[in-house]
Formats: structure tokens, sequence, C-alpha cells
């Protein structure tokens, strides 16, 4: 399974993509930082991200999206623009008719070290570890959005399975009842 993570930002937004398959170690593909300019209006500005991350989707042709799910900040005008960039991963995702999953920052946390309360330097040094790296991927926004990657190989591929499961059973007619 290929998968592009997205660790949504509107000024920087980390791109990461891995192949893998669940309880294995990942492969890395390839890990990107999209920029645009804070001096730009926003309607640019989500623009350019909107073509970055189509063309990035084009390029690496992943199975699968997944995107760090915005959580509530302090700064509204920070969780704001991070929701903005969020929803154009995710649509980029969907034009391209790929399954869309979404990742709290805990649970990439959990799935990648094994604790959701570890510090961005614990993620940048598993992350450099599981996909056997000679150095750490930089910025910590590419790293992020590699551990999105990672988190849904290892989360995402076990849900698709089990969904995939159910889903032949109740067209079967063993749904259980």
């Amino acid at each position: 399974m290929r998968v592009l993570g997205v660790d949504p930002g509107l000024t920087r937004c980390g791109v990461g993509v891995v192949e893998g398959v669940p309880g294995r170690p990942c492969t890395l593909v390839a890990y990107h930082v999209v920029h645009t300019d804070p001096d730009d209006e926003l309607p640019l500005r989500l623009l350019t991200l909107d073509r970055s991350l189509t063309a990035l989707v084009a390029e690496h042709r992943p199975d699968s999206v997944a995107v760090e799910r915005v959580f509530s900040q302090h700064n509204v005008r920070t969780v704001m623009g991070t929701a903005q960039a969020s929803g154009v991963a995710v649509l980029a995702g969907a034009r391209a008719g790929l399954p869309v999953q979404t990742y709290t920052p805990s649970e990439v946390k959990a799935a990648v070290t094994g604790s959701g309360q570890a510090d961005k330097a614990q993620m940048t040094a598993m992350v450099t570890r599981l996909l056997r790296l000679s150095a750490p991927p930089r910025p910590a926004d590419a790293a992020d959005a590699l551990a999105l990657a990672i988190c849904h190989v290892w989360r995402g591929g076990t849900r698709s399975k089990l969904a995939t499961a159910a889903d032949r059973a109740r067209r079967r007619g063993g749904g259980g009842r």
C-alpha cells in the first residue's frame, strides 16, 4: 500500500509518501514541503496549496491519503489556517478518487512511538529509525507527514481489511444477526 501523508499548514504543508503493509517496516518513497507566501492573499495561498497537492497525488499515485485532523488550539488564527489547509488536502485526495482518513496528533504519536505524548524530537527520531534513513527528514513538517503515512499503513490498512471483511460478510448474508 502506498500512502501520501499530509501535515497541513498554510505556510508550510508537509507531504510524505511511504509504501508498506501492516506489521512490517515501511519504505520511504518521497517527502516534500509545500510553501505559500504569508504576504499573499488567502485565496492565492489555498490555490497554490491545491495545485501542489494535486500534482503530488498525480506524481506519487498513492492508494490512499492520510491527513492530520485539526485539533483545538488557543491561537484561533493558526487553527483556521491549518483547518483550511486540511480541507484542501482532503479535497485533493477525494478529487483523485482516493480514500482519505484523518488522524489526531495523539493517534499518530501512539502508532509511531508507542506514546500519544511523544514530542517532536521523539517523533522525528522514530520516523528516521522506522524508515531506516541516514538522516532525519527536515523540516519537522516533512517528518510529521511521514509519521501520518506510517500510521495509516499500520492502522488504516487494518481498518480497511476489517471493513472489507465485514462488507463481504454482509453481502453473503452473514451479518451476524
